[in-house]
């Protein structure tokens, strides 16, 4: 008979139909025509309501089941009764079904860390470029990103009306990730993805020191790490403040499942205890592949700016 599933196992299963519910309600927003928006520090810096509702509903629904797990979400929201309706107490038989990597075996619920971003790339999403938008569950333990979920509530939303929307990857650290198709860039090409919205002159010298072949613009941690690894690019590199900790550690999870890598851009690990301040000031610098020969590249001037 097979062994009861381990707590990470279990908060896993249920972070997965916890997103898929998130991406029907970051749909179901879009479709009613008033996104409710808000500026938080300025018109990049954007809150719709969706972002408010997924919030409650990931949050709120993890906590019920896990009520010791330490979770962390980007909106700053009152704590108020949430509707039922946004409760998902479902689980992903496929996961529980895995052979999770041993050590996670004894994993305690109060050890875990779940940073929660309900709406990445809200700007894109009030601009209608909605194959920017996902939405991130990222799971901590001991400081390290080990396991995440990220949700694309608008996949394949330019494949016709008969098309079936949306699409849910996951990965644990260890055990690999699934829900896509892994896919490099061809070998000697070099494409570099990197911010839509919040670019500098640092960003850019950055980028132009790595001479790459082509540079993509788009929203979203977590729609540049879906580019890595669908080999629609080589290298994501924000070499800015900016992005916080919500952002970085499900789709670093997820990365790293797949034998990728995510550090800020001197090449440190981020850490993702509860404490930890939620800044990424020193920036990002992920790959699937050929991460030295990116870090190399990073200039000194660009690394002098940007202090951990």
């Amino acid at each position: 008979m097979a062994s009861s599933p381990t707590v990470l196992m279990r908060l896993m299963a249920s972070a997965y139909s916890v997103a898929h519910r998130a991406g029907t309600i970051v749909r179901n927003v879009m479709a009613g025509g008033d996104l409710g928006i808000v500026e938080k520090c300025g018109p990049n810096d954007l809150q719709t309501k969706a972002d408010r509702l997924v919030q409650m509903s990931i949050c709120t629904s993890l906590a019920r089941k896990f009520p010791r797990v330490t979770i962390i979400g980007e909106e700053d929201l009152p704590s108020h009764d949430v509707d039922e309706e946004l409760i998902e107490d479902g689980q992903c038989e496929e996961i529980l079904k895995k052979a999770f990597p041993p050590q996670y075996s004894s994993i305690k619920e109060e050890e875990l860390v779940v940073w929660v971003d309900p709406l990445d790339g809200t700007k894109e999403y009030t601009e209608g470029l909605l194959d920017h938008v996902t939405v991130l569950i990222g799971i901590a333990y001991e400081g390290k990103a080990i396991a995440g979920v990220i949700n694309q509530p608008f996949y394949n939303y330019e494949a016709g009306a008969d098309a079936v929307l949306g699409r849910t990857i996951w990965g644990v650290l260890g055990l690999g990730a699934f829900g896509f198709q892994l896919k490099e860039v061809p070998a000697g090409k070099h494409i570099i993805t990197t911010t839509r919205s919040h670019s500098s002159k640092l960003v850019n010298d950055c980028i132009s020191a790595m001479n790459p072949d082509n540079v993509v613009r788009v929203g979203g941690a977590g729609n540049k790490i879906i580019q890595l690894i669908e080999g629609k690019a080589s290298a994501y590199v924000f070499a800015s403040p900016g992005c916080k900790k919500w952002d970085t550690c499900a789709p670093e999870a997820i990365l790293h499942a797949v034998g990728g890598k995510l550090t800020d851009i001197h090449g440190n690990p981020f850490h993702y205890n509860k404490e930890v301040k939620h800044m990424n000031s020193a920036g990002v610098l992920a790959t699937l592949r050929n991460f030295d020969y990116y870090a190399s590249r990073v200039p000194e001037s660009v690394k002098q700016a940007l202090v951990p």
